[in-house]
Parts: C-alpha cells; structure tokens; sequence
C-alpha cells in the first residue's frame, strides 16, 4: 500500500500501483520573470495534462489544484479529479497565460506560505465533504513551488514561514527553482530521464530543492514524473539468481540470493491512449494486457512477484523479433520498511550485478514465478524475460517469446553477394540521408498532444466536484467562467475581527454563492485572529 490509501486484507489491487497522491502545485513567479516562463510552463502543462486527463485504465492522478503567488496568493484552481477533466484544467491554465506580465510590485514577504496554508486548508475540506470515489483515500498531498527565484532562499523562506504550521497531511513538499538555461544535450537525452528532476539537497525540514530548464521538454518531463509509482511501502520484484553458497544445482535453486527490486514503466503504453496505433486495445481492464509484468507486480502483496533466472545469454543472442510488449525498468528498491543495512547492500549487489554482466556481455533469462493462488489441478503458464544491463544502475526487462507463440518464419539467409547495379543505386540512396549517431525520441514529434487536446476539449461528465455541487445547491448558481476557491481562502493579513474577509483576487463573483458553505466551517478552521 502507499501513503494516502487504505488498507485491506487481500491482495492489493493493480489500481494502486498506478496512483499517486494528490498535488497541489504553486507557481512563485516574479515579474519580470513571469514574461519568460510563462509561455513555456502553460504550454508543458496543457501537454502534460491532454496525456493524464486521457490515460484510459487506472487513474494516474486523483487530486490537482493551482495557486499563483505574485503580489498575494491566488487560488485559480480548487482541488479537482483530473481524470476526464481536460476541459476544466486547460480553462485554469488558459487563465494563467492571462496574468500580468510586465509591471512591477512588492511582494507581501508571507504570500507563499500563505499559499501552502490555504491549499493544505482546501484539501483539509475538500476531504471532509468528499463522500464518494477515491477521493476518500486521499489523507497526504505533496506540494510543489515552482519558483524563479534562488531555491535556497525559498526553501529558508517555507522553513521560517511554516515551522509553526501543522503539516502532518503533507507528504512531499518541494521547491524547483526553474533556471533561464535552454535545453542542452538534447541529442543524447533521452524520455523519462530524470537527470533534471533528481533532488540537489535536502535543507531543514525535509524541503526537497531541484532545478529545471526553462523550456518546454524539461517541464514535460518534470511534470510525466508524477505519472510514475513514487510509492516506498513495498518492494514488486524479488530477483532470483542461483547461490554461490551452493555447488549443488538443485539447492542452489532451492536457496537463490535475492535482490529486491522496484519496477518502473519505460514508455506509456500507446494502447491507453485514443488515436495511437493500438488505441483499438484498450486497457480499463488489467487482464487484458499483452504484457503482465507490471500488474503482476502490483498484485502480490503477502509475497512478491518473483523473476528466477534460469541461464544467461550472449548479449548478441536475442532476436528483437523474439521480445514482445512494453519494456520495464528494474532498480534496486527504496522500500522504507527495509532497514537501512539491507538496502545499501542489496544496492551494492544490483550494481555489482550491472556491472558484470556488461564487462561480460551477458544478458539473462528469467522466468516469472506464477503467484500462489489456491489449488488447482492445472499447471499455470508461464512468462519469459530477457533483463539487460544498462549504463545507468538499471536493468531493462522485456517479455520474450516461448514455442508456444512462434509462428513460422520460413526466411532463407541473406545471400552474400548481391547484383552490382542493385547495390550501387541502394548505397547511393543510402548516402542522401542523415546518420545520427543515436535514436533520440526528444526530437520526434507524432503530433499526439494536438490531437489529445483537440478531443478532450469537450467537458467529460460533471465539471464540479460533489462538494462544490454542494455549495451550488445551498447558494445558486456561479456567474462566472472564472474558476475559484470553494472554500474560504486565508486572509492576507490577520483578520482585526471574527469576520470572514476574502482577498480581492479570491472573491467570489457573488457574495451569497459561498456563504452558507463557508458558515459551517468558519467557527472551526478559522478562528479569530490573536
């Protein structure tokens, strides 16, 4: 299980290693900064969103919600399901591309942590009217800051402004502070790298501090990993190789040493997605995955999915046409439950283990140990893997074919010499085009965020959530397109009296609209000012 979800009994579900807390994201930008930023952070976001609004399975990401911090804090987006909400959320960041530009003003030194504050006190209510769906296993948010301005002084900012706060629902807080470099290396970069978004320190109260590119690719790529698994309560694989404790083949079998492994997705499976090339398979139901390694993984819960190694192989012994379904990454895992004394060794020995078998050359082959489940007469089937050293502390797992699935490939070998006058016309067609060194996905473009953008721009379902619905019932009907805060925000400075004052930016177009929602919760969430 991970932080935020409840816990049963049986087996945890495939949903679970899919989704992620609910995030609330502030942008701290100051003029004149915001001229530059801008264009690129709304573009990266609306890319980013067309792909998790339009992920077809298990929800990625439950919970989104927006603040802009400039002169005063600003709530443009309340707590929403993102999940078919593609519509609402490029509204919220239509409205961001419109916020002043130029100009200058003096920034009110408590706005941002005003801003945290009044987000954790949104998701606070957001929870407790909340009755339906997953929002109720929603109980840690993780909070990003995305600033332009040095992060060493902002993280020292959110340490003084919040060490009196009470921040027992914040699982991550994080400031990125977004550097006015461009995008270097973009030949040798490749997706999903997280050389940009590791963490450079960790100052004080566990404020995690990176930095980013200002340009549209590395905001992609730090916004995709919040598509990733970040949960740390369990290891999914256990890597079995043959003991060296052990002459005898059959006990070493029998007592295999075991390296404790996470598994991360390499690509988004284009079957997920409307108006891929396999967007014909769809994935709402776990099952029907051509490749099962990674829902396999999120099943075992009491006992981890195991891969045995049975032999190894030449690094040139595999045919790619033999390897089917999506590639997955295997690192050592961060699982917290472990003490600290196993992970670094079984770090120490998944490293050892890349090493050697790319001084060798190797490549291994495992075989999926099928999870116990009951009694049954029948022998279950099987999955193959190849795993591949890589560079990085990785290894690459890709489902390989058995006899079973073989079909005929009656191809004699290609013949050694071929016509003169053959050759001559392919090798000068071959010498008009442009060799690259290496595939670099960064730079090839399918057009997919267009069209994603383009057939989710229509609302899916109902735009407002159940607790705003609420207020709607009990108040009217909103009069604005302009999306706000449903509950009361806090005040900029100390309220003189008992009376609710909402700031200029988050007042509701209409002073009846929210009144009779905010009346319940003022005695307790915000009481009188000292």
């Amino acid at each position: 299980m991970y932080p935020g979800q409840t816990t049963g009994k049986g087996p945890s579900t495939p949903t679970q290693i899919y989704q992620q807390p609910p995030r609330l994201l502030i942008v701290h930008i100051a003029l004149p900064s915001w001229a530059d930023i801008c264009s690129n952070l709304c573009e990266a976001l609306q890319n980013f969103f067309s792909l998790a609004c339009s992920l077809m399975g298990p929800s990625r990401m439950s919970l989104f919600s927006l603040y802009m911090v400039q002169n005063q804090h600003e709530c443009l987006l309340p707590f929403v399901q993102v999940k078919g909400n593609f519509a609402r959320l490029r509204a919220c960041i239509s409205e961001l591309r419109m916020l002043q530009r130029e100009g200058c003003f003096r920034p009110q030194g408590t706005s941002l942590q005003l801003a945290v504050e009044d987000g954790l006190q949104q998701f606070k209510q957001y929870n407790r009217h909340v009755t339906t769906g997953a929002a109720l296993t929603c109980t840690s948010l993780e909070i990003t800051v995305l600033t332009s301005q040095p992060g060493k002084e902002v993280v020292k900012q959110l340490e003084e402004g919040l060490k009196d706060t009470d921040l027992i629902r914040v699982r991550r807080l994080q400031v990125v502070e977004i550097t006015k470099g461009v995008l270097e290396g973009m030949d040798s970069a490749s997706p999903g790298e997280e050389s940009s978004n590791d963490e450079s320190s960790i100052l004080g109260t566990d404020i995690d501090l990176q930095t980013i590119d200002n340009d549209i690719v590395s905001m992609e790529i730090f916004f995709k990993a919040w598509l990733h698994n970040s949960g740390t309560d369990q290891e999914y694989i256990h890597l079995l190789l043959p003991s060296r404790a052990f002459s005898n083949i059959s006990r070493a079998r029998d007592n295999p040493m075991c390296l404790k492994c996470d598994l991360q997705e390499r690509l988004l499976s284009p079957s997920l997605l409307p108006g891929t090339a396999d967007g014909s398979l769809r994935m709402d139901d776990p099952k029907g995955d051509f490749s099962t390694l990674y829902q396999m993984a999120s099943q075992s819960s009491a006992s981890r999915y195991k891969l045995r190694v049975i032999k190894a192989l030449k690094s040139s012994g595999v045919c790619e046409s033999l390897t089917y379904g999506l590639p997955f990454i295997l690192r050592p895992t961060s699982c917290w439950q472990l003490d600290w004394d196993e992970l670094e060794t079984n770090q120490h020995h998944f490293h050892a283990l890349c090493h050697s078998l790319l001084k060798r050359e190797w490549l291994l082959l495992a075989k999926g140990e099928p999870l116990s489940g009951g009694h049954s007469l029948r022998e279950p089937t099987s999955t193959f893997y190849v795993i591949l050293p890589s560079r990085s502390p990785t290894l690459l797992v890709k489902a390989v074919a058995t006899r079973e699935l073989m079909l005929p490939s009656p191809f004699p070998l290609l013949p050694e010499d071929p016509p003169e006058d053959s050759l001559k016309i392919v090798e000068s067609t071959l010498d008009c085009l442009e060799l690259e060194p290496t595939y670099n996905p960064l730079q090839v473009c399918s057009h997919l965020y267009s069209y994603l953008s383009s057939t989710s721009a229509k609302p899916q379902g109902q735009l407002h959530s159940s607790w705003e619905s609420r207020a709607l019932r009990k108040g009217g009907q909103l009069q604005t397109n302009r999306i706000r805060a449903t509950v009361a925000p806090l005040p900029m400075t100390p309220a003189p009296s008992r009376a609710l004052k909402m700031p200029a930016a988050c007042k509701a177009p209409s002073e009846g609209f929210f009144q009779p929602f905010m009346e319940e919760e003022a005695e307790e969430e915000y009481p009188s000012a000292p």
